[in-house]
């Protein structure tokens, strides 16, 4: 899959526990980022009452008014640096992002969540090349999306607010389907709550 992290969780009134909602940016999702910082997707979940409980990306803000950091990159010499929007609302900090990675080897090594519930994600397995894939947005702007290769993965494993069991959830994604195979999976959302399998 080609896509980058941008996920919105939310619980409300609406459903019994929580919504999932998973907007991963792609190539193709410029004209839905046209509306960024006028309202972010967890604005418009928590205007419906379903308020987002985790809310993850490399490429935007989730919520008009948020300012702070989207990821962390790090490099092989073991720095790393905090990247955030470039306003509030915005997109992510692309030459910050550059200046840091001028080598282009850095991976993205944590993804914060932007909402208050602090559903922060690290490593699971293989991270992600933070320079990979570098994607259009809206008005010429450019960001760097994630691209998920077979076993590569992030998780959190004590969540605040998350769906368990059979409670319901509901994703939103925006990402690309270019890339396929015949094998398993791409996740987002609840899976298990330890990491015995």
């Amino acid at each position: 899959l080609k896509l980058s992290t941008q996920i919105c969780l939310a619980s409300g009134p609406m459903v019994s526990r929580s919504v999932l909602a998973l907007s991963l940016f792609a190539p193709v999702a410029a004209a839905a980022a046209a509306a960024v910082a006028a309202e972010g997707p967890c604005d418009i979940l928590g205007a419906a009452g379903n308020p987002c409980v985790a809310a993850h990306s490399t490429v935007r803000a989730l919520y008009a008014k948020y300012d702070g950091p989207l990821y962390n990159v790090s490099r092989p010499d073991g720095r790393w640096s905090k990247i955030g929007v470039r306003e509030a609302g915005g997109f992510a900090d692309v030459e910050a992002h550059d200046r840091f990675c001028a080598a282009g080897d850095c991976v993205i090594s944590y993804v914060f969540d932007q909402s208050p519930n602090g559903n922060h994600l690290g490593q699971r397995h293989k991270l992600v090349n933070a320079s990979k894939l570098r994607i259009g947005v809206r008005g010429g702007q450019e960001t760097y999306a994630m691209y998920f290769d077979p076993g590569y993965g992030y998780h959190v494993d004590k969540t605040k607010g998350i769906a368990t069991g059979n409670e319901p959830e509901s994703i939103y994604a925006v990402m690309s389907g270019k890339r396929y195979n015949g094998r398993c999976c791409f996740d987002y959302g609840n899976s298990e709550t330890d990491d015995t399998d």
